[in-house]
């Protein structure tokens, strides 16, 4: 068995006391992994490749829920907007613009969060606060087939607990900062932050959404 039963029964009656989303992290898992899992009644999922996701969705239920949480490109978009439930890598207007335009042609509006850089790491992708405050005075409402419901950032990969917990702590100050602006396509309801090595300062600093995969799936041997 490749998903450790015991583990995942056990954080999700961990983050269902505290009202917390599991995305699990399903990236190079197999058809037949996920599938486990899913009938363990999992029915989130994320994928950071959008040839990976695509191959994966034509093969299993439609009921999944498929989050795309990895670097997405534009010319990519196309391939991934009939089918995903959550695009939670958003980091520039151009991104955003390119997924209204698919969200048009396919006749549905593109649930996203913006992804705000908030580690020290320069590898990391995301939106720094002066570009997040740019992008939020672009005239969001212009863009009716996306709805923005929330922000992502990813901590630094770090032991120092004290510096990744800053960290969600300056991503959860910047979500209630512009959770009071409400419009028909901008409304942060999802603060999705925390993986398998701090998912549980994450929680204590206000994320309702984490995204999990070795706590999950065993390694391979």
């Amino acid at each position: 068995m490749s998903v450790n039963k015991e583990a995942y029964e056990q954080l999700i009656a961990d983050l269902g006391s505290h009202h917390v989303t599991l995305v699990a992290v399903s990236k190079t898992k197999s058809v037949e992994e996920i599938k486990e899992l899913y009938d363990l009644g999992q029915k989130d999922f994320g994928e950071n490749y959008v040839q990976e996701v695509t191959e994966k969705q034509s093969q299993l239920p439609t009921d999944i829920r498929w989050h795309f949480i990895g670097h997405l490109q534009s010319n990519k978009v196309k391939q991934i907007t009939p089918f995903i439930h959550l695009i939670q890598s958003v980091d520039s207007l151009k991104l955003l613009q390119e997924i209204n335009k698919q969200g048009k042609k396919n006749d549905r509006a593109i649930d996203c969060l913006l992804q705000v850089h908030i580690a020290q790491e320069e590898t990391k992708f995301g939106l720094d606060e002066g570009e997040l405050n740019d992008l939020l005075n672009n005239s969001i409402s212009q863009y009716q087939n996306i709805r923005i419901c929330g922000l992502m950032g990813m901590a630094s990969l770090t032991d120092d607990m004290e510096k990744v917990k800053s960290e969600f702590k300056y991503l959860r100050s910047i979500f209630e900062k512009h959770a009071k602006l409400q419009t028909s396509n901008f409304k942060l309801q999802t603060l999705s932050m925390g993986m398998s090595s701090d998912y549980f300062i994450a929680i204590e600093e206000g994320s309702n959404m984490v995204r999990i995969g070795s706590l999950i799936f065993r390694a391979r041997t």
